[in-house]
C-alpha cells in the first residue's frame, strides 16, 4: 500500500513539473492594445519593448524583442513569452488581450457574366467599368500573387492615385518592375510561428510576394482582374474572365504560405494595408469554428474592427465547415461575412454503362477514355483486400481493396467515410491502377472534383442505385467514363453550396450571419501556371487560369462589387455599401422560384444570409442602413466586453450603455435582424432602424412584411417620407411569438416607392 501511495505521490509530482515545465516555454503571443495614437512609430515600439522588458527574466534577454509591431490602424505587437508572462500582461492597463498566435486557414469568368444577367441594368451601367473605378484600391491579404498572369495587365489604366502610400518589395524570384499601373503594390512577410507548443517552427513563407499555391492569384482575379478574353481551363468554361471590378488596383499582402496563415502576420497585414491607403480588404481565410472564443482575441476581428474604424470595409469568407449549424465564422457585424453558392454552368462526366445507359455525373477529369471501350465494373465491397472491412472497401478506404482485383476496372464506391476526401478515394483507386472511379456522394457532387487526366465522376444516390443494380444484375458488368464537357444554363441557380458554412454564430446569435450570398462553386479564373502530378497537360503548356469552389472564390466575387459601388459612390461608407449589397439581393434563382441548398430544400437566411449579391441593382438602393463605430462598440458592451477594454479601442471617451445583456444587440442599426430569444409567454420585443435616404429625394415608402404564420410583425410607421431637408428617418418593427412555431421564424419586411425595393430580412427564434 505504502509503494502505491509513493507511485501516485510521484507520479502527480511529475504532472507539476510537466505543467510548470510547460508554462515557461516561450511561445507567439499577440498583445493587443487597442486604437492607435498618435505617437511617432519609434516611441511606441521604445514602449513595447520597456513592457517586454518589464515581464521578460534578465536571463533570457534575447526574447525582448518585436516579431510583429503594430501602430497605425491599431496599437500592439507580437512576441515570444512564456504562459506567466502573457498571463501577467493581460493584466496590465492599456492591455486589451493577450492571446497565443493561431494558424488561420485558407477558404478554399462566368461567375459575374451570372450575376449580371439577372439585372435588367446589366449593359446599362457598363461604363462605370471603365471610367469610375480607377482609383479603388483593393487589399489582398492572401498567399500572394502570380504577377504575369494576363488578368494582372495595366493596358487602359491611369497613373497610380497619389494618395496610396504602399510599396512593392522585391524578392529572389520578384521584382519592383514586376508591380504595375494594376498590381500597385505588394508586400510579403516571414515570421516564426509556435504550432505545437514546444518549440518554434518557421512556416514556409517565400521571402517574395509571388505566390506558390495558387489562392492568392485566384482571388485577387476575381475581385479586380483585367478582361482576358478566350480563358479556359484546358478548353472548359471558355469565355472572357474578368474581375467584379476590372479597372480597380490591386494591393497584395502575403501573409500566407500552403501551411496557412499566422494570426499575428494577419494582423500586421492589416495594419500595413490601413496604413498604404486601401479601400477594402479582401481576407479568405479564417479559424475553424470550433476554436471561436472572443471578438478580441481573434485576429482578423481585431485587425476589420480598426480598419472600420478607419473607413475601409473588411469582406470575408464565412468558412467552409457546411451544412452544420454554428459554423460560420469572421462573423464579427464590422465584418461582410460571404457565403458560396454555384452558379449557371455544370461540369458534367457521363458514366457509360455496358447495357447502352448513360448517367450524368459531375466532375472536372481529362481522361482519355471515349464511347468505343467499356471495361470491367465493380463495387468496392466486393474487390475487398481479404483483411479489411467491408464497410471500408465499399468507401475506398486507404488500404481496403486488392490491387490485383482493381486493376484495369472501373470502380464504384460510396462516401460512408465523408472524412476521407475525394482527392485519397481518387489516389486509392489510382495507385491500384483501376480504370476509373463512380463515386456515389449525394452532398459533394454539386461542387465538381478536378481529377485531372484519372477518369472519375461523382453521382447522387437515385443513379448511384441504378448503377448497382446494374452490377448485381449483371455477370460480366462493364463502363466507362467520358471526359467533362460543360454545359451552360444549367438549372437551379444559384443554389448554396454544401460545403459553405453555415450561421448562427457560435459567439453570438442576435447578428444574422452570414451577410449574403455570392459564386463560390467552380469558379475559372488565374492561377499559378504549372502542372500538377496526375494532370492532363504534363508535357504540355500548363493552364493559366483553372476551376476552384469554396466560400474563398465567394468573397473575392462580394469585394469585386464593393469595389464596383465605391467607383461610383466614393464618399458612401463601407456600412452604406454593405446596406447596399444586402438589401438589394436576388432571393429568386433562374427557375423563377426561391433560392434552395444542395438538398433542394428552400434555403434559410443562416445559410444564404440576405439573398445572392446583385452588383448592379445595389448601384441604386434607395436607402441604406448606417451602421456606425458606435453601434459597432455598443455592441461589444452588449456581448460582454469589459468597458475598460471597449474604451481602449474607441477613439473617444466612449461608456457602455447602462444595460448591457446580449439581446440588445438586436439593436444596433444593421441591415438584418436576428432575435435569438423571444418568450412564447408574453414574447414581444421591438426593434429599432433607421434608414438613409441615397435617392430621390420627394420619395414615399410603403412597407409590406412577410412573415410566417404565427409570427406577427408589426411596422410603424407604415408609410415614410423623404423630403429635400430629411436625409435620416427611423422605424420600429415588433414582433409577436406567442402564436409562433418554435425554433426559428424567419422572414422579410420591403419598404417600397418610386423605382426602389428596399428588403430586410429577420430570424426569429421562439
Amino acid at each position: 500500500m505504502a509503494s502505491l501511495l509513493q507511485l501516485c505521490s510521484l507520479f502527480l509530482t511529475c504532472l507539476l513539473i510537466c505543467s510548470a515545465s510547460s508554462n515557461q516555454t516561450p511561445k507567439h503571443y499577440v498583445v493587443y492594445m487597442g486604437s492607435s495614437s498618435e505617437e511617432n512609430n519609434e516611441a511606441a515600439e521604445s514602449d513595447h519593448l520597456q513592457l517586454l522588458t518589464s515581464v521578460i527574466p534578465r536571463e533570457d534577454k534575447e526574447r525582448i524583442s518585436l516579431i510583429n509591431h503594430y501602430n497605425h490602424a491599431f496599437r500592439g505587437f507580437s512576441a515570444m513569452l512564456t504562459e506567466d508572462e502573457a498571463s501577467d500582461l493581460s493584466g496590465r492597463d492599456g492591455i486589451v488581450s493577450v492571446f497565443p498566435d493561431s494558424v488561420l486557414l485558407l477558404h478554399t469568368t462566368r461567375s459575374w457574366d451570372f450575376l449580371e444577367g439577372k439585372s435588367s441594368a446589366r449593359f446599362r451601367h457598363r461604363s462605370y467599368q471603365h471610367k469610375s473605378s480607377y482609383d479603388v484600391i483593393i487589399g489582398m491579404i492572401d498567399g500572394g500573387i502570380w504577377p504575369e498572369s494576363p488578368s494582372f495587365r495595366d493596358e487602359g489604366m491611369e497613373e497610380i492615385p497619389t494618395r496610396w502610400k504602399g510599396i512593392c518589395m522585391e524578392g529572389p524570384d520578384f521584382k519592383k518592375s514586376d508591380c504595375n499601373r494594376k498590381l500597385i503594390g505588394a508586400r510579403y512577410y516571414n515570421v516564426p510561428h509556435t504550432s505545437n507548443g514546444k518549440k518554434t517552427t518557421q512556416m514556409r513563407l517565400v521571402k517574395s510576394p509571388r505566390d506558390t499555391v495558387w489562392h492568392g492569384t485566384h482571388t485577387a482575379s476575381i475581385a479586380a482582374g483585367a478582361q482576358v478574353v478566350n480563358a479556359s481551363y484546358n478548353g472548359l468554361a471558355q469565355g472572357t474572365a474578368r474581375g467584379g471590378s476590372p479597372y480597380a488596383r490591386i494591393a497584395v499582402y502575403k501573409a500566407c504560405s500552403e501551411d496557412g496563415c499566422p494570426g499575428s502576420t494577419t494582423l500586421k497585414a492589416i495594419d500595413d494595408a490601413v496604413k498604404d491607403g486601401v479601400d477594402i480588404i479582401s481576407i479568405s481565410i479564417g479559424m475553424s469554428s470550433l476554436f471561436q472564443s472572443d471578438f478580441l482575441k481573434d485576429p482578423i476581428a481585431i485587425g476589420a474592427f480598426h480598419a472600420e474604424q478607419m473607413g475601409v470595409m473588411v469582406v470575408c469568407s464565412g468558412g467552409n465547415e457546411g451544412p452544420d449549424p454554428f459554423t460560420i465564422i469572421n462573423a464579427a457585424p464590422w465584418i461582410f461575412t460571404v457565403t458560396a453558392s454555384t452558379i449557371d454552368r455544370d461540369f458534367q462526366s457521363t458514366v457509360l454503362l455496358g447495357n447502352g445507359r448513360t448517367f450524368q455525373g459531375s466532375a472536372i477529369n481529362f481522361s482519355n477514355l471515349t464511347h468505343s471501350e467499356t471495361y470491367p465494373l465493380a463495387y468496392g465491397k466486393d474487390i475487398a483486400d481479404k483483411f479489411s472491412p467491408i464497410s471500408e472497401a465499399r468507401s475506398c478506404y486507404p488500404g481496403s481493396l486488392d490491387p490485383e482485383m482493381v486493376k484495369g476496372k472501373v470502380i464504384v464506391c460510396v462516401d460512408t467515410f465523408p472524412f476521407v476526401s475525394r482527392e485519397i478515394k481518387k489516389l486509392v483507386a489510382e495507385d491500384a491502377q483501376a480504370k476509373g472511379l463512380i463515386l456515389i456522394n449525394e452532398m459533394e457532387k454539386s461542387a465538381p472534383f478536378d481529377s485531372g487526366a484519372f477518369p472519375f465522376t461523382e453521382v447522387g444516390s437515385t443513379i448511384g442505385y441504378k448503377i448497382l443494380k446494374y452490377i448485381n444484375s449483371n455477370k460480366n458488368p462493364t463502363a466507362t467514363i467520358l471526359p467533362t464537357a460543360d454545359i451552360p444554363r444549367h438549372k437551379p441557380a444559384p443554389v448554396v453550396a454544401y460545403f459553405s458554412s453555415r450561421g448562427p454564430s457560435v459567439l453570438t446569435e442576435n447578428i444574422l450571419k452570414p451577410d449574403i450570398m455570392a459564386p463560390g462553386v467552380a469558379i475559372l479564373a488565374a492561377v499559378i501556371p504549372k502542372v500538377e502530378e496526375g494532370s492532363a497537360l504534363i508535357g504540355n503548356k500548363p493552364p493559366e487560369y483553372a476551376i476552384k469552389s469554396g466560400t474563398s472564390m465567394a468573397c473575392p466575387h462580394v469585394t469585386g462589387a464593393s469595389a464596383f459601388i465605391k467607383s461610383v459612390h466614393p464618399k458612401w461608407t463601407s456600412s452604406m455599401i454593405k446596406s447596399a449589397l444586402m438589401t438589394t439581393a436576388t432571393v429568386y434563382g433562374n427557375m423563377g422560384k426561391p433560392l434552395t441548398n444542395s438538398s433542394g430544400s428552400f434555403a434559410i437566411p443562416h445559410e444564404m444570409g440576405v439573398g445572392e449579391i446583385n452588383p448592379l441593382k445595389a448601384l441604386n438602393p434607395g436607402l441604406v442602413f448606417e451602421t456606425t463605430t458606435e453601434d459597432y462598440l455598443k455592441f461589444l458592451c452588449y456581448n460582454g466586453s469589459p468597458e475598460k477594454k471597449i474604451r481602449s479601442m474607441s477613439m473617444a471617451n466612449f461608456k457602455c450603455p447602462r444595460k448591457s445583456s446580449d439581446d440588445l444587440i438586436s439593436g444596433i442599426n444593421y441591415p438584418s435582424i436576428s432575435i435569438s430569444r423571444l418568450d412564447k409567454n408574453g414574447g414581444f420585443r421591438t426593434i429599432k432602424r433607421s434608414v438613409t435616404n441615397v435617392g430621390l429625394a420627394n420619395v414615399t415608402y410603403t412597407v409590406a412584411v412577410h412573415a410566417p404564420l404565427g409570427l406577427k410583425v408589426k411596422v410603424l410607421p407604415k408609410k415614410i417620407t423623404f423630403v429635400e431637408n430629411v436625409r435620416r428617418v427611423p422605424f420600429k418593427v415588433s414582433f409577436d411569438g406567442r402564436e409562433a412555431s418554435t425554433g426559428y421564424n424567419f422572414g422579410s419586411l420591403t419598404w417600397s416607392g418610386g423605382p426602389y425595393s428596399v428588403r430586410m430580412v429577420f430570424a426569429v427564434k421562439v
